[in-house]
C-alpha cells in the first residue's frame, strides 16, 4: 500500500502523481481521524465504482498508524487482497483542510464520539454525504445536533447513514423472518416492565483480537466524555433491533411512539496492570484521573434501558467485561415474545460461545404448533436455502439449524452495511424509515443516559 503524508509546509506536490479518478459516479471515500478499529473495517473488502484512493485526514498518532497498518494488513494477505492507496494528512488543521479540499464525496468516521457530531454536521454543510459509525450522539446536546444534521442532509441531498452491522447477523436475521410468520410466531405480545415483550442483551469486551490481532485501544475509549457511556454506545444496536425487527419499514416517530420508563448505568473496574495490557499505557492520563479510585479506574461501560415503543414494553442492556473466558468473544442474548412462540437467541457456553436461535412454542397444543412450524418454514428457506429446524430435548423447543455459509462473522458484516449505503448513494435516497428510526434510536439511547444520570445523582 502507498502512503502520502501531507504535511503543514506544502508537500501538496508530492501527491501530484496520484491522480483523482475523473468519473464524476466514481465514489471517492474520505476517513476522518480514525480512531476506532471499524474505519479500518469498512475498507476490509473493496467495492465496485469506489476509488481505490482513500484521503485519509487526521492527527497523527498511535491511532492513525493502527489504522493504516489494518489497511495494509487487508492489502497483503494471500485471499482477495484489496488494493487500497492511503493518501494521508496530517496537518493540525487536518479537519478544515478535508473541508476546503472536498477530495471526496462521501466521508467515513469512526473514531472519537465526542467529536462526531460536529463532525458529522459540517462534513454534510460541506456537501459531502456521511457514513458513520456508531453512535452519532453521545448526550441530548448531541442529539439536538443530529437533529440537524438530518435537516442539513435533507437540504442538500445528502446521505447521512450509521453503520448497524447487527442487522447482518444470521440469527438475528431469522428471528426477525420468523417473527413475520403468523402460524408460528402469532401477534408481538406488549409484555410489561418487569416481563418485557422483547428484550435484547450484549457483552463486549475490552481486550479481545480484531483480525487475528490483539486489539489496542486508545486511552480516550475509557473516557465516557470522548467515548460515550455504555448506555449510548453499544445500545444503539440494540435499540436498531428492536425498530427493525418488532416494526420492520414502519417509521417510528420519537415524539409520539417512544416512552422512556426506566434506565440505569454501573462501571466496570480497570486495574493498572490491565490497562497498560489493552493501551500500552504506563499510567492513566490526566482526563481519566477523575474516575480513578483506589489507584483503579472505574468506566461507565454497563448500562440498561426499559422502554416502551407503540406500546410494545422493551428492555435493552450492555455489559462490558475486561476480557473473555478462553474460547469466548463478544454474545448476544435475545427473546422476541409471540402469542404462539418466544424466539430466542443464546450465544453462551453451552452454544460455544457462537449465536444459535431457538423457537420455544408457548401454547399446549404441540402438534397443531409443529404442523404450522413446518408448513411455514418453506417462507425461510426461499430466502435462506438451507436452514433447517432440529428438536431439541424439551419437546416445545426447536432449534434453527443454520449452514456454515451464513455464518460470515461481525468484522464481515462492515462489508455488507457499507454496500447497502453505496446502494442507496446509486439510487439516490435512503428507505422513507431509515431516517426518522435513526432519529427515534438516538433519542431513546439520549433520554436513558440523562435518566440513569438523575438516579446516581451524577
Amino acid at each position: 500500500m502507498k502512503y502520502y503524508f501531507l504535511s503543514v509546509a506544502g508537500l501538496f506536490l508530492l501527491n501530484a502523481s496520484c491522480t483523482v479518478p475523473s468519473d464524476k459516479d466514481e465514489i471517492k471515500l474520505i476517513t476522518l481521524d480514525p480512531g476506532h478499529f471499524h474505519a479500518a473495517l469498512v475498507q476490509k473488502t473493496s467495492y465496485p465504482d469506489v476509488s481505490r484512493d482513500v484521503y485519509v485526514y487526521s492527527q497523527a498518532g498511535a491511532d492513525l498508524n493502527e489504522h493504516l497498518k489494518r489497511i495494509e494488513g487487508y492489502n497483503t494477505r494471500q485471499i482477495d487482497p484489496t488494493g487500497w492507496n492511503e493518501i494521508v494528512y496530517t496537518g493540525a488543521d487536518f479537519f478544515e483542510k478535508m473541508l476546503n479540499e472536498k477530495k471526496g464525496n462521501v466521508m467515513v468516521t469512526a473514531g472519537n464520539n465526542g467529536k462526531k457530531t460536529d463532525y458529522i454536521k459540517q462534513t454534510l454543510s460541506a456537501g459531502i454525504h456521511v457514513l458513520a459509525d456508531k453512535p452519532m450522539a453521545i448526550n441530548v446536546s448531541g442529539f439536538e445536533k443530529l437533529k440537524a444534521c438530518f435537516h442539513i442532509a435533507q437540504e442538500k441531498g445528502l446521505l447521512l447513514y450509521d453503520i448497524m452491522t447487527e442487522r447482518f447477523e444470521i440469527t438475528t436475521m431469522l428471528q426477525k423472518e420468523f417473527s413475520m410468520l403468523p402460524a408460528v410466531y402469532g401477534e408481538q405480545q406488549k409484555g410489561s416492565v418487569d416481563d418485557p415483550g422483547i428484550v435484547k442483551e450484549s457483552v463486549h469486551h475490552f481486550f479481545k483480537t480484531v483480525s487475528g490481532k490483539p486489539l489496542i485501544r486508545p486511552a480516550w475509549f475509557f473516557d465516557v466524555n470522548q467515548q460515550g457511556e455504555g448506555i449510548v454506545d453499544v445500545t444503539t444496536h440494540l435499540v436498531d433491533l428492536v425498530q427493525w425487527e418488532c416494526f420492520p419499514g414502519q417509521a417510528i416517530n420519537y415524539l409520539t411512539d417512544i416512552e422512556i420508563l426506566d434506565a440505569n448505568r454501573w462501571t466496570t473496574s480497570i486495574p493498572p496492570a490491565r490497562f497498560k495490557e489493552v493501551t500500552g499505557l504506563d499510567a492513566y492520563p490526566g482526563y481519566l484521573k477523575p474516575n480513578v479510585s483506589n489507584d483503579t479506574l472505574h468506566v461507565y461501560a454497563n448500562g440498561d434501558i426499559r422502554y416502551k415503543i407503540r406500546g410494545v414494553n422493551a428492555k435493552v442492556s450492555v455489559i462490558w467485561n475486561y476480557t473473555y473466558p478462553e474460547g469466548g468473544g463478544d454474545t448476544h442474548y435475545s427473546i422476541m415474545k409471540g402469542s404462539k412462540a418466544h424466539l430466542i437467541i443464546e450465544q453462551g457456553k453451552e452454544q460455544n460461545y457462537k449465536p444459535v436461535l431457538y423457537i420455544k412454542a408457548t401454547g399446549a397444543d404441540l402438534e397443531t404448533f409443529e404442523k404450522g412450524l413446518s408448513a411455514s418454514l418453506k417462507t425461510v428457506t426461499d430466502k435462506y436455502p438451507g436452514i433447517g429446524l432440529k428438536q431439541t430435548d424439551e419437546k416445545d423447543t426447536w432449534e434453527v439449524l443454520v449452514p456454515a455459509k451464513y455464518h460470515n462473522g461481525h468484522e464481515a458484516h462492515f462489508g455488507q452495511v457499507t454496500e447497502n449505503f453505496l446502494k442507496y448513494l446509486k439510487e439516490g435516497s435512503l428507505p422513507a424509515w431509515e431516517t426518522p428510526n435513526m432519529i427515534a434510536k438516538y433519542y431513546v439511547t439520549t433520554q436513558a443516559l440523562e435518566l440513569a444520570k438523575k438516579k446516581t445523582g451524577y
